[in-house]
């Protein structure tokens, strides 16, 4: 292992401007959850994104399990998700006692494939049992197709749950990633585009259900001098000092995609003339915030995923393997899986045998850059 500075997959980048929000919350005694920038943090969010509503949550799996409980999910219902992404996305299905059907990419954009979609939505149809919802994953913050999925999930009456946990700031058609479903949730994780430590966000023009997971999300205190409770609760609130630190970094959230997107041209200028390596498509329907640079290796090369990974660790560079898709997790492996092509490999298994996640972390420098560059340029020759 090399004795170097490490360089990182993503990590987080403070701006220090947080340190103003984080100073009034102390400053007034704002310590405990809730306070003025948990309130200014989803209005400053609803703003950006162009929703009439928001709630602050402690991580984007409670936004997508509490998007699930209010549209009625419970033991015995199915719900539709991508299967290339993380646990996360599915693990809310499960909380409720639902049960999972993973859905597999398209090639053009390696989000959700609308044809795997609608086969999903005829069998089910047959069976009698139509999915009380679809979530759509948008990997590596670039938008799904929608218009494809939505019109299929409009025949069928079913609504969307957009999970933008990895998009934050990128576009589909104009419009922002996040706002395209019924329901949209942000993540701001340690290692997203901007992050509060722990955290997400619940999106959605609804503003009646914000407010119902809202109350549901802060332990479901009845309006009573005394504590009482009608219904279940949950203790899913951001703190006001956290809420802080996402409003300071909502600030730099156009410079961090600007050097996110800098760093994924430097890799595609930089690998145009390896043969082997392909950049993950960019989809000329929208803007992505490209949070994770990733790359897949033809099947044919010489050169494995694995061996770009071993080669950077050696250097104390840290990168990844894709997502592995859920239908092929130990867990969730039992659950049914439609896949893109009819008879072959599914699309997400051959991202995640051939891809790699490069290091996209907006504090590199350009020497930086160029050291995993000229690691992987090396495998290659």
């Amino acid at each position: 292992m090399s004795n170097s500075k490490r360089i990182y997959l993503s990590s987080p980048h403070m701006c220090g401007l947080e340190e103003q929000f984080i100073r009034e919350a102390f400053n007034s005694n704002w310590i405990a959850p809730l306070g003025p920038n948990v309130d200014a943090f989803e209005k400053e969010i609803t703003e950006l994104v162009g929703v009439k509503a928001a709630v602050a949550l402690s991580s984007g799996t409670a936004a997508i399990h509490m998007a699930l409980k209010y549209l009625g999910i419970r033991r015995g219902d199915v719900v539709f998700c991508s299967s290339l992404t993380f646990a996360a996305s599915c693990n809310p299905i499960i909380y409720e006692g639902a049960t999972p059907v993973f859905i597999d990419s398209e090639p053009e954009s390696w989000n959700m494939s609308p044809k795997a979609l609608l086969k999903a939505f005829i069998d089910c149809k047959k069976e009698g049992k139509l999915p009380k919802a679809v979530i759509v994953v948008n990997l590596y913050g670039q938008s799904a197709d929608v218009d494809g999925l939505r019109e299929i999930c409009e025949i069928f009456k079913v609504p969307i749950i957009e999970d933008a946990a990895e998009s934050l700031g990128a576009t589909y058609k104009g419009i922002c990633s996040g706002t395209l479903g019924r329901f949209g949730i942000y993540s701001f994780n340690g290692n997203k585009i901007i992050t509060t430590s722990g955290g997400g966000m619940l999106v959605s023009n609804d503003e009646d259900a914000i407010d119902k997971i809202r109350f549901w999300a802060t332990q479901a205190r009845d309006e009573a001098r005394h504590y009482q409770h009608s219904e279940l609760g949950y203790n899913y609130r951001i703190s006001n000092v956290l809420a802080g630190i996402g409003r300071g970094q909502l600030i730099v959230l156009k410079e961090r995609i600007c050097q996110k997107k800098k760093i994924f041209n430097d890799y595609q200028k930089a690998f145009n003339d390896i043969e082997e390596i392909e950049m993950i498509p960019i989809c000329g329907y929208g803007d992505p915030n490209y949070w994770l640079s990733a790359i897949t290796v033809k099947e044919e090369s010489n050169v494995k995923p694995i061996d770009i990974i071993l080669a950077l660790d050696k250097e104390n560079i840290e990168s990844r393997p894709i997502w592995k898709p859920m239908h092929i997790q130990p867990y969730y492996q039992k659950y049914r899986f439609y896949s893109h092509n009819d008879g072959e490999a599914s699309i997400a298994e051959d991202i995640f045998n051939r891809g790699v996640c490069l290091p996209s972390d907006t504090k590199m420098t350009d020497e930086e850059i160029n050291k995993v560059i000229s690691i992987i340029k090396q495998l290659f020759n």
